[in-house]
Formats: C-alpha cells, structure tokens, sequence
C-alpha cells in the first residue's frame, strides 16, 4: 500500500475514532498520533548523527572510538570508574595488563 493510501486510510479511520467497548477512541488515537509523531522525529535525528559520524569519518578521526566516548560521556562519573576498575581486574587476571 502507498504512502497515499496510508494517509487516506488514517485520516479516515481518524474521523471515525469513537468509543467502542469502553476504550476512548479518540483519546487512544491521540496517544499513537504522538508517538508517530516522534518516531518520525527520532528517525530523522537519527539520520543527523549518522551524517555527523560520516563527516567525522571523512575528517581522519574513528567514529568507532568517538561512539564509546559518547557512550562513556553519558555515563555517571562514578560508574565509569567501577567499569575502569574492573575492566583492569579482569584484565590482570588473564594477563593482559
């Protein structure tokens, strides 16, 4: 089925949108209507940093290693140095350190 289609058939299931069995239709509509809404947007973020990345990439640096500083930036300070701690235990103990 088209984009088109799809369209046409929401609004029309949209118009249509009443209360059956105890569930608010309309209200319930509302809340999928939301959440479309953002995924679109969370799509479309995500496309950005993908270009962010390739652009990075294309600059020399290594999005493999700038993917796991982003990941430890968002980490609690605290937690990162439990997770260093024992990423070095555990290396010691295989002997790699």
């Amino acid at each position: 089925m088209s984009d088109a289609n799809n369209v046409a058939e929401f609004k029309s299931t949209n118009e249509e949108a009443g209360d059956v069995g105890g569930v608010a239709g309309k209200r319930l509509l509302s809340f999928f209507d939301r959440v479309e809404r953002l995924e679109e947007e969370k799509a479309a973020l995500a496309e950005d940093i993908k270009e962010i990345y390739a652009e990075a990439k294309s600059a020399g640096f290594e999005v493999k290693i700038m993917r796991r500083i982003m990941r430890l930036r968002k980490m609690d300070a605290d937690k990162r140095q439990e997770e260093d701690e024992l990423l070095n235990l555990y290396m010691s103990a295989i002997g790699m350190a």
